[in-house]
């Protein structure tokens, strides 16, 4: 009997609400496939089977509340886990000898017509293929719950290989690729383009079997399958990739396939080999916070300004939006402190240079460079601004991964610029322009947009000549510059024309004091009106 446990829920994530069970007891289940999905207060996650069997019972029901390794199920042995109804062990036959019954199909081909003339209705899971294979939509990222269906790459009959693109999801931060989870026939689309699905929902019907590559022994042939009892763990082989969720969270902290041990099909790499990886060195969970109350509804219109209105849903970008900045507005002592930089000796360096630094790094010499240099090299001095706090312990963050707030068609991200205090103009340039690509695209991984530890955001760009940024949690700073005007200004007794321009640095009060954050803000001035302090890191 194998226990399914309550993954680990994210940093600060104690617990989660059992949202929706999509097996029941009795019923065959693949590893890897989903079981149900938790809700939390900041994210939802999907629970796959460990291994392939029967789902003998559910300990934990819908709406139940479990902690983090909490027993949600078992599941009987592979053994077992077939209905009444499969055929009999001696039907079983080598895939060669089946393909000279099935029109001449060899090897991986072999289930190929097993699998067309399935009706997506049986899953009887025996080794001549026609097993059912749900397709589900995949984790979604921290505090993303669901999805719309952007476009479907395959129609319903269309034959797939394992891993090949079935559809793209569109959420309010990024966009997310579906692979086919095996080889063989999508048999059922059960949700449509611009259908909204939610976390670990069910997305199509496949019939497993077809011409794409193999994911288990069970699916392919002695010839082009290994025994994963014979492959060695911590890489994906070369059957399938480790899971996207796996990757997600290696990337995220910086582990390479080596140094975990995959316990998936043919040695995958699953999310909850990468956890087990990190168990050692994991934080403290922070103290549980309340959820946020829902406001009142609105009341309802008069009549006669009703037929003049128009109610368009907010999107999932807008809803995310609203949610994280009121939170944050809750949750930390947030104050703003200002000043003014002249930029006349950054925008005369960047005139003089801007071509040749162009020729020479193929990117263009912006100001955002010179910002993000100045902020590293004030965090330096004030590290408080460059730290977060977890529990009643502050965390100092020795590097700077600085996150560059950007706006898009569909809202506003802040992907992220990693060991920012580290690179030269040009890299940083290069990192600005390819994060802000695909942000446009929207192409942007959660892995893009996670681990920021200080913000700068540009109202400059709109027009903005002065306003108050609100902190991106679980930062302390974020830094918001804004519209370079001429204005009149004392300059050795005398009144000049002046390129001015405004800053705004918000910060949490809780762990930043009024004198740490004005004198960050005066670094960075000092930095920005005589570029050659950093230089010579002054």
């Amino acid at each position: 009997m194998t226990e399914v446990r309550v993954p680990t829920l994210g940093e600060s994530v104690t617990e989660a609400t059992v949202a929706t069970w999509f097996k029941q007891p009795g019923d065959t289940v693949e590893q890897d496939e989903m079981l149900c999905e938790l809700e939390t207060d900041k994210v939802t996650v999907e629970v796959p089977s460990p291994a392939a069997g029967k789902l003998d019972s559910i300990v934990a029901e819908e709406g139940e509340t479990v902690g983090v390794d909490a027993l949600l199920a078992h599941i009987a042995e592979a053994g077992n886990a077939g209905p009444e109804e499969t055929k009999p062990k001696e039907e079983t036959k080598p895939k060669e000898a089946e393909s000279e019954k099935q029109g001449g199909y060899s090897g991986a081909d072999a289930e190929k017509p097993a699998a067309e003339a399935d009706d997506g209705g049986s899953n009887d899971g025996g080794a001549d293929g026609g097993e059912e294979v749900k397709v589900m939509v995949p984790t979604l990222g921290e505090s993303v719950s669901e999805a719309t269906i952007a476009t479907w790459f395959k129609k319903e009959g269309d034959t797939v290989e394992a891993d090949e693109m079935l559809a793209e999801l569109e959420t309010d931060k990024v966009s997310v690729e579906v692979p086919a989870p095996a080889a063989g026939v999508l048999t059922k689309i059960m949700a449509q383009e611009g259908d909204t699905v939610e976390a670990g929902g069910q997305l199509a019907v496949m019939t497993r079997g077809g011409t794409g590559s193999a994911h288990s022994a069970n699916e392919g042939t002695p010839e082009t399958t290994e025994d994963p009892a014979q492959q060695g763990g911590g890489t994906s082989s070369g059957d399938g990739e480790d899971a996207p969720s796996a990757k997600k969270l290696m990337a995220e902290n910086s582990l390479s396939p080596d140094q975990v041990t995959g316990t998936g099909k043919d040695g995958r790499i699953m999310k909850e080999d990468v956890q087990k990886a990190l168990d050692g060195g994991a934080k403290a969970p922070a103290p549980k916070t309340e959820a946020p109350k829902k406001e009142a509804p609105r009341p309802a219109s008069k009549p006669e300004d009703a037929d003049r209105e128009e109610r368009v849903k907010m999107t999932r970008l807008r809803q995310t939006i609203a949610r994280r900045l009121k939170d944050a507005q809750n949750t930390a002592a947030m104050l703003t402190t200002y000043n003014e930089v002249d930029m006349t000796e950054i925008m005369a360096l960047r005139n003089e240079y801007k071509d040749l630094f162009q020729k020479k790094h193929d990117v263009k010499l912006g100001f955002m460079s010179f910002f993000t240099k100045a902020c590293c090299h004030a965090l330096k001095e004030v590290p408080e601004v460059n730290a977060e706090i977890d529990g009643d312990t502050v965390v100092y963050k020795n590097f700077v991964h600085m996150g560059i707030a950007a706006g898009t068609p569909t809202g506003l991200v802040v992907p992220v610029i990693r060991d920012a205090d580290s690179m030269s103009f040009a890299e940083i340039e290069k990192q600005i322009g390819v994060m802000g690509k695909k942000a446009r695209d929207g192409k942007l991984s959660m892995a893009d947009m996670q681990g920021g530890t200080f913000t700068i955001s540009n109202g400059g760009v709109y027009g903005s000549l002065m306003s108050s940024p609100i902190l991106n949690p679980p930062q302390s700073g974020i830094l918001g510059m804004h519209k370079i005007q001429d204005r009149p200004m004392v300059v050795n007794g005398k009144i000049e024309a002046r390129p001015m321009m405004y800053l705004a640095l918000s910060y949490d009060h809780r762990i930043v004091d009024g004198k740490g954050a004005v004198t960050f803000l005066v670094r960075v001035k000092e930095a920005l009106e005589d570029p050659r302090r950093l230089l010579m890191d002054l």
